[in-house]
């Protein structure tokens, strides 16, 4: 199976085992789309170049406030929630989520996902 394959079923079964999991992806810190499980509706040049620069901004915000390396941004949005998490060296993880979506079963799940991600990659 091709690594793209491969990435592909990791974000599908993230999502069917997850329920407050509506999207997910994996993009580059350069901006570029890996792998995705994104709703049509969804542009995933688009997304691909928002999460990079939320990276960047994030990046740059946990390096000035001495926070250490980026492992996470987090978005709260009156919809749910946009939380990216590093992957490999140069990928991040974006899944988005419902309102009501608990945090700690996302950040779990997703950690176990980007554990599979690392190992494809």
């Amino acid at each position: 199976m091709a690594r793209t394959d491969q990435l592909n079923r990791i974000l599908r079964s993230l999502q069917s085992s997850t329920p407050d999991i509506e999207a997910s992806a994996l993009i580059s810190d350069d901006g570029l789309m890996i792998a995705s499980a994104l709703p049509q509706h969804l542009d995933e040049v688009r997304v691909a170049g928002m999460s990079s620069t939320l990276l960047s901004l994030g990046t740059r915000a946990s390096t000035e406030l001495e926070r250490g390396s980026l492992q996470q941004v987090l978005i709260r949005g009156s919809k749910g929630y946009a939380v990216m998490v590093k992957a490999s060296e140069g990928t991040m993880l974006l899944v988005l989520t419902t309102e009501n979506a608990k945090l700690g079963l996302i950040f779990l799940d997703t950690s176990r996902a980007v554990k599979e991600i690392a190992a494809i990659l």
